[in-house]
């Protein structure tokens, strides 16, 4: 007679218990490659998770005195559930304006600021990552 198995160890549940974590390791492989492609690109991390309140800003670079930049970084497994870059809301936006408004006055900032999108799609070696400069206001 089959012995069934407890509901725990279903193949399902134990897939839904795994995937947050995968896609949080995804997640800080791909801040941290991000990180990597700013400071190849002359850039210098101020910081990375900065938070304000509700806002969070995945990563702050800085170029000289002159550019202060806010990326929101966005990193998948795949495209089949459209671009990284499509899934940044006007609220994660809003709280983003907020959390530059705050670093801003924080720092005393007196040079320009950027918005960007840092989209990475993963790879069978590394990731795929597309810049979007300016990317909202």
């Amino acid at each position: 007679m089959p012995v069934a198995r407890p509901a725990l160890c279903q193949p399902a549940y134990l897939y839904l218990l795994l995937m947050p974590s995968f896609a949080h390791a995804l997640g800080q492989a791909g801040e941290a490659a991000a990180a990597t492609f700013y400071q190849q690109a002359g850039y210098t991390v101020l910081a990375r998770g900065y938070r304000h309140g509700r806002a969070e800003v995945d990563l702050i670079v800085q170029r000289g005195q002159a550019l202060l930049v806010f990326v929101e970084v966005k990193t998948r497994s795949g495209s089949q559930y459209g671009t990284p870059e499509t899934f940044v809301s006007n609220r994660k936006k809003e709280l983003f304006r907020l959390a530059a408004t705050h670093l801003q006055e924080e720092l005393n900032w007196t040079g320009d600021i950027r918005f960007d999108i840092l989209a990475l799609t993963q790879l069978s070696q590394g990731f795929r990552i597309e810049l979007f400069e300016d990317a909202f206001y």
